[in-house]
């Protein structure tokens, strides 16, 4: 074969052990895009915040096995953007919990102080 100057040569690629495992795409970066997307979809309302927290600590987790792995296991794109998804859903939680804080502080605010007598009570 021949390449064109300037052009890097190609070389094939190193032999495999034959009792290398073939790589594998991690399970738990699978449910983390899962977890994370529901997170994501259902952090204004409270109730994302279960499913990010765990979408969190399992990618913490996927992260160390596949880095312990050597490269076997795979799955590193879906592990980012579901952890991506999994703040956002966390980020979106506390939106709405300092919303409602606010809202009812206001709330409480605009209501009448003391005790409400009626017209004839001096």
């Amino acid at each position: 074969m021949t390449t064109l100057p300037g052009q890097a040569p190609v070389a094939p690629p190193a032999p495999r052990h034959p009792l290398d495992p073939e790589p594998v795409r991690s399970t738990k970066a699978r449910a983390v895009f899962a977890l994370g997307l529901i997170g994501a979809l259902t952090g204004f309302f409270v109730g994302g915040l279960v499913p990010s927290t765990i979408a969190v600590i399992l990618a913490r987790q996927a992260r160390r096995e596949a880095h312990a792995s050597g490269g076997y296991l795979t799955g590193g794109d879906w592990l980012r953007r579901g952890e991506r998804m999994a703040w956002t859903g966390l980020v979106l939680a506390a939106v709405a919990v300092v919303a409602a804080l606010v809202i009812g502080v206001v709330r409480l605010a605009d209501g009448p102080f003391g005790h409400d007598y009626a017209p004839n009570i001096d």
